[in-house]
């Protein structure tokens, strides 16, 4: 990441109007969604109000650091990609997120917002795409989703992600996508594995045996790099 020295006092409330606590800022492959395998650069942002049993990100729940719009933009300038993925944590947790992700519209960057669904997305930039993540039983947060992001969800742009730990979960899965008619109301339906479960074989033949249009979700950074690997 790139900090710039100090500024003079009279300018400190326009830095921390403008800025982000931020965990780390990369160039890697994207990973999940319909944009897997695509080169992207992540924003991924300190803090979450979620504690997912099968969380991968515990180390963006405290620390960071604090840095104003222009630093993070001129740090995504030196990757030379146009594909930004916002994530966290849960990026969607910093109230100062939502003009961020204006500012990168604004300068042409295409975006995409991973959030977790227990913040609103109503104030989230139309021009950038949201990739939802629905909880699932297992995650032992499914009871905190925020249902009102699901009707803003759109075909052309929009995203919902389930990760799924067991069966169970596929089957809650399964009857939201029907209750929301998510796949007729978003661009992908993705059913996203927890990475190294045992019953892998029997959640794909399921999803193969369904007959919905949905897809098979891996996290294909996890395969390349291993499932600890940051900043990748």
């Amino acid at each position: 990441m790139i900090v710039r020295a100090s500024r003079p006092n009279d300018q400190r409330a326009t830095i921390n109007e403008h800025s982000l606590r931020i965990t780390e800022i990369f160039l890697s492959i994207q990973g999940e969604s319909s944009h897997a395998g695509r080169p992207c650069s992540f924003v991924r942002l300190t803090g979450c109000p979620m504690r997912c049993v099968w969380c991968d990100s515990e180390y963006t729940f405290t620390g960071g650091e604090k840095i104003a719009f222009e630093d993070i933009i001129e740090k995504l300038e030196t990757f030379g990609c146009n594909l930004v993925e916002i994530t966290g944590g849960e990026p969607l947790a910093q109230k100062n997120v939502f003009p961020f992700i204006s500012t990168l519209c604004n300068r042409n960057y295409e975006v995409l917002i991973e959030t977790g669904n227990f913040v609103s997305t109503e104030e989230v930039d139309t021009r950038a795409s949201i990739i939802l993540d629905v909880k699932c039983p297992a995650s032992g947060e499914s009871e905190r989703n925020h249902w009102d992001n699901l009707a803003r969800l759109r075909q052309a742009k929009d995203e919902v992600k389930f990760v799924v730990a067991n069966m169970e979960d596929w089957e809650y899965a399964k009857k939201i996508i029907a209750e929301y008619n998510l796949i007729g109301r978003t661009k992908a339906v993705l059913i996203s594995p927890v990475h190294g479960i045992a019953n892998l074989p029997e959640l794909a033949e399921a999803v193969a045996a369904s007959g919905l249009k949905v897809r098979l979700n891996l996290q294909l950074h996890k395969y390349i790099w291993g499932a600890d690997a940051r900043g990748v």
